[in-house]
């Protein structure tokens, strides 16, 4: 049985959560050339050392990256492609959390942080990850594209846990994922959204309490928070053939 992935993957926020365990997800699915990005490259290392471990056949760049920095985003890029000649698979990951707080009280440099992050920096890989594609020859594709949105993309947060900047970002990377899967379809790139509902990363666990966190378990049919790497697995379905004629989805995982 062949591989589900082939080629060369472009991962955001690889550092942990997420990040990394789709990058050790993809690995495990046939990818073996990575450029990876983080702003921590001491978590890149972790991730890197990870991938060497489960697969001793990968070849993996580590690239200092702020997804908010238009200059940071695009030099990423080129040195993923100058070295791998492609980039067939990319994952919009990088992200913040914000603040948890009614909009009375969140103070505009709180707003526009969260959103350079979560949406901007979305926004910059895409639009570079799009150049890249459209200048590469295509292989069974011209590109796939995956951005982590959220289930918050799709809803309202709750009154419990206001984080509206979070869930207006998240909204945001939904909408330039739906209008630029109908742009460049017929160009051969594919580009949808993974919205993940609540998951023991890093990003969220250190930001609730014991309290709110038996709330949200206890809102949750499966009755525990997802893991990272079941997002993961579920972006592998989304980069690979199984999922070749959806374009522009955001594909539910919340448990």
């Amino acid at each position: 049985m062949s591989a589900l992935l082939q080629g060369t993957a472009f991962v955001t926020g690889a550092g942990s959560g997420i990040g990394q365990a789709t990058a050790l997800c993809m690995a495990q699915h046939g990818v073996k050339r990575f450029a990876l990005g983080d702003i921590d490259l001491k978590k890149l290392d972790e991730t890197k050392n990870a991938l060497e471990s489960q697969s001793s056949d990968v070849d993996v760049l580590l690239i200092k990256l702020d997804v908010s920095n238009e200059d940071s985003v695009k030099e990423a890029v080129e040195k993923a492609a100058a070295k791998f000649g492609r980039i067939d698979y990319a994952v919009n990951n990088a992200g913040i959390s914000g603040p948890v707080a009614r909009t009375e009280s969140v103070a505009f440099s709180e707003w526009q942080h969260l959103m350079s992050v979560n949406l901007n920096g979305v926004w910059l890989c895409q639009r570079s990850e799009i150049l890249q594609m459209l200048k590469q020859d295509p292989h069974s594709t011209g590109g796939v594209i995956v951005n982590v949105a959220s289930v918050l993309g799709l809803i309202g947060a709750s009154g419990k846990s206001p984080v509206t900047a979070y869930s207006a970002a998240k909204h945001g990377v939904m909408g330039l994922t739906k209008t630029d899967a109908r742009v460049y379809a017929k160009e051969g790139i594919r580009i949808n959204a993974i919205c993940p509902g609540f998951i023991e990363t890093p990003l969220l666990t250190g930001t609730i309490s014991d309290e709110n966190r038996k709330a949200i378990v206890k809102e949750i049919p499966a009755d525990r928070m997802g893991k990272p790497e079941e997002i993961g697995n579920s972006i592998v379905y989304l980069m690979s053939h199984l999922s070749s004629f959806m374009y522009g989805h955001g594909l539910v995982v919340d448990g």
